[in-house]
């Protein structure tokens, strides 16, 4: 800084105009003061001074000072180009509203920059980010040539507002692809919870033979750790440790996530033990939801306090993954004490996460009434979650008054869901009460209240396939049977097969 300052002294001692330079490596450093205090120094600033400011600012996330630069600089006669309006299309994205967009999209079209491609690509994903998809998509389609990016912006839009139809039909209608169109696909699917899709679609652009990069990698393990599709997972991570992708903590923490919820925690504890140093907050908290849900409590717990003694700093998730702990261990008192620990220790406000974990936690306890006092607390309305894990629990102890006031809580949130039914008619058989499960069961059937088909993701050969009961949709289903109806006849040699007979018959039965 000191040399820039120097040199600046020297050339207005000089007369020389370093500007440019001085601006351009002002903004390098970071440092937008004195380089807004450069250009207000400067007496005919061009559009290449402003646009560079426009986009420093812009990239800060400070979309006023970008408008007032714009106004200043069309006050002083310095007409925009279209990297100005590509730079303030994108500062707009940062705004409450699109109001500013629509605006300056006006003042573009009249500046006869409408058939660029780079601001009309800025314009495209900032109504997108808005969830605009109508503006978004007149845009796209009032142009006559449009390249690649145009394509991905108004498919990666699609996407963002979860559109993943309108997705799709672009991208199928697409004159070329390249990575980020495959990218944008995958990673679309993925948040909008389409895991299968997502994976199938990782799949064929494996089968193009297309350029994978750490993004994409870590847009599919998602859907493979939902997914359950170990083969596939196990396959990326080796991709992306031979082509130097590990390094990337969002892949290594992707990696670490798609082992612990695809069972293989000794997995997950490998990888995290290989992130060594790198780990940040998400890893910890994966690793510790990961021995959770495995039902290490006690590792987890000791985990946790591992991370506080390198000084990480928990958060929200980090206590879901804890009471979690707690609940599937039975640590009732420590489940309270980090509960409390939470809010007057670390400044968390406990959301109906939390709430759901201490409801379960203290309902396997058999503390029923404790929990239903909890709920009665909740600064905000408790969820079917959280009714749901107070009605388990009533159906575990037996608890008929307080799972009635569960099961009615829970018929208003979710009167489509026919499992609530069935507990609370569990819940009435448990002590005999056989009119009331009678007018449960009448009162599904003038409801039309049925069970929904369970279905199961099996994974094999790197491809997942969907089964419900009794499926024979699939293309092999008829070798799927013959293998199956081998199996059982197996069974029934076996000399303990009357027993297990009988218990097949009754869940058939049931189904």
């Amino acid at each position: 800084m000191n040399r820039l300052k120097q040199i600046h002294a020297h050339s207005l001692r000089n007369g020389i105009d370093q500007t440019q330079y001085l601006l351009t490596e002002l903004l390098q450093i970071p440092n937008i003061t004195y380089a807004q205090n450069l250009l207000n120094l400067t007496s005919k600033p061009t559009a290449f001074f402003y646009n560079k400011l426009i986009q420093a600012y812009s990239a800060q996330n400070q979309p006023h000072r970008c408008f007032s630069l714009y106004t200043r600089m069309c006050f002083n006669g310095c007409p925009p180009n279209q990297f100005s309006f590509t730079f303030l299309f994108s500062a707009c994205a940062s705004f409450p509203s699109p109001l500013y967009g629509q605006m300056l999209h006006t003042q573009f079209f009249k500046s006869g920059f409408g058939h660029d491609s780079f601001p009309l690509t800025a314009l495209i994903t900032m109504y997108s980010k808005f969830g605009k998809l109508k503006l978004a998509r007149q845009v796209f389609d009032e142009m006559s040539m449009k390249d690649l990016p145009i394509w991905n912006s108004m498919i990666t839009g699609y996407a963002r507002c979860g559109d993943m139809d309108g997705a799709l039909e672009l991208f199928r209608s697409m004159p070329n692809r390249n990575l980020v169109s495959w990218t944008a696909m995958i990673s679309g699917y993925s948040q909008t919870g389409k895991y299968a899709e997502a994976l199938a679609m990782f799949l064929s652009m494996e089968t193009e033979e297309s350029t994978i990069n750490h993004v994409t990698i870590a847009s599919v393990l998602p859907a493979c750790a939902s997914l359950g599709a170990l083969e596939v997972g196990m396959r990326i991570e080796t991709y992306a440790r031979n082509k130097g992708f590990f390094k990337n903590l969002y892949v290594s923490n992707a990696v670490l996530e798609m082992y612990a919820r695809c069972g293989r925690i000794d997995e997950a504890r490998r990888v995290f033990d290989d992130i060594g140093n790198r780990r940040n907050l998400c890893s910890w908290n994966s690793m510790i939801m990961g021995l959770a849900i495995h039902g290490k409590s006690c590792e987890a717990l000791e985990l946790y306090n591992e991370m506080l003694m390198e000084e990480t700093a928990p958060d929200d998730v980090t206590f879901v993954g804890l009471l979690l702990a707690c609940t599937h261990g039975g640590l009732v008192v420590q489940g309270r004490q980090l509960f409390k620990w939470m809010s007057e220790k670390y400044r968390i406000n406990a959301k109906l996460e939390h709430y759901g974990c201490m409801v379960d936690l203290l309902g396997r306890a058999g503390e029923l009434q404790e929990a239903y006092d909890l709920i009665k607390s909740m600064p905000m309305k408790p969820d079917s979650v959280v009714w749901g894990a107070l009605l388990g629990a009533c159906n575990i102890y037996g608890n008929v008054e307080i799972g009635e006031i569960a099961a009615e809580s829970l018929f208003k949130l979710e009167p489509w869901n026919p499992g609530n039914y069935v507990i609370l008619s569990n819940i009435y058989a448990s002590k005999s009460r056989w009119d009331r499960v009678s007018k449960l069961r009448k009162v599904m059937k003038s409801s039309q209240i049925t069970k929904a088909a369970g279905y199961s993701f099996i994974e094999e050969g790197g491809k997942v396939h969907k089964f419900i009961v009794e499926d024979k949709s699939h293309p092999r289903s008829n070798e799927i049977y013959e293998v199956l109806n081998e199996v059982w006849s197996k069974m029934r040699q076996e000399k303990r097969a009357a027993n297990f007979d009988l218990e097949l018959e009754e869940v058939f039965m049931m189904e």
